[in-house]
């Protein structure tokens, strides 16, 4: 048996190279912050270029000469296989392996005709294409990474995969915390959403078991709701409400849970699933 890391230690990413997709989302730039803080190489990938050489842009304004460096922008279709596999050859170009993937991009609802977000919304009369279109980034997409560059990491056998999920994926939407205070629904959380990530959750256990002996463990991180900008002050107070820690999260609260999982420190965690959410899922 040999001698275990000092604590502190197994938390570091030097030497090591990550890709997090998504990046340009919330979340997506607390992941390539954390993991850049921590030493790694990080890929931000996302399907719009321009909103990744921003995030890397942020992130380098941020930090010394030798961490910019450690930062890039390659922009990536998660749901197309050729695009994955040109981000896969960039990655490698760039940091000549892969220890690291965080699948973080994810489609949301958004409608943008308000008034009709509620009838739209509605489990009855939601429409059949924002489901397959929602599944095909957060789970297909999902797989597809994983697929793709997951497996240059079973070829050297030893990565780190971790599955952005959401506590919907355990629990069922309370639809109470988007009423409005007149009484009115004016939005209704859908079906797609809650069904996309408890698949993720189902993937990451499937995978964590199928590449244990490849070396490549596979975990997922489930935030609760965060705070952003844009959303209403009664919604806020309801979720808050609802939270044995009385508040939505904020965005770097994440940050800790995504290195443990991503480092050493997890060494002997595999298939499990890391729930971030203020106690939300506790009663």
């Amino acid at each position: 048996m040999r001698e275990p890391e000092p604590t502190l230690a197994a938390f570091s990413l030097a030497g090591r190279t990550a890709v997090v997709t998504g990046a340009a989302g919330l979340l997506g730039r607390q992941h390539c912050r954390a993991l850049a803080d921590a030493g790694a190489v990080v890929v931000a990938t996302d399907v719009d270029a321009e909103a990744c050489s921003r995030v890397v842009d942020e992130l380098r304004s941020e930090r010394s000469n030798g961490a910019r460096a450690r930062l890039h922008g390659v922009a990536a279709d998660i749901t197309v296989p050729g695009s994955l596999e040109r981000l896969r050859d960039e990655v490698l170009r760039i940091g000549d392996r892969i220890d690291v993937l965080v699948n973080n991009a994810a489609s949301n609802d958004r409608f943008e005709d308000a008034a009709a977000a509620a009838a739209l919304s509605r489990f009855e009369s939601y429409p059949v294409e924002a489901f397959r279109r929602a599944l095909d980034v957060n789970v297909t997409g999902t797989f597809l990474a994983c697929q793709v560059l997951g497996t240059e990491m079973a070829r050297r056998r030893k990565g780190s995969i971790v599955n952005i999920a959401s506590t919907y994926g355990m629990v069922g939407p309370d639809q109470r915390i988007y009423r409005r205070p007149d009484g009115s629904q004016g939005f209704w959380k859908s079906p797609v959403y809650p069904s996309s990530k408890g698949a993720v959750l189902a993937f990451t256990r499937y995978l964590a078991a199928y590449w244990a002996a490849a070396g490549v463990r596979v975990n997922s991180l489930s935030p609760g709701g965060v705070a952003q900008p844009g959303q209403e002050p009664y919604f806020r107070e309801q979720y808050a409400d609802r939270t044995p820690l009385g508040r939505m999260a904020e965005a770097h609260e994440l940050r800790g849970a995504l290195l443990f999982l991503a480092s050493d420190a997890s060494s002997y965690v595999t298939g499990s699933n890391l729930v971030v959410d203020g106690g939300w899922t506790a009663w």
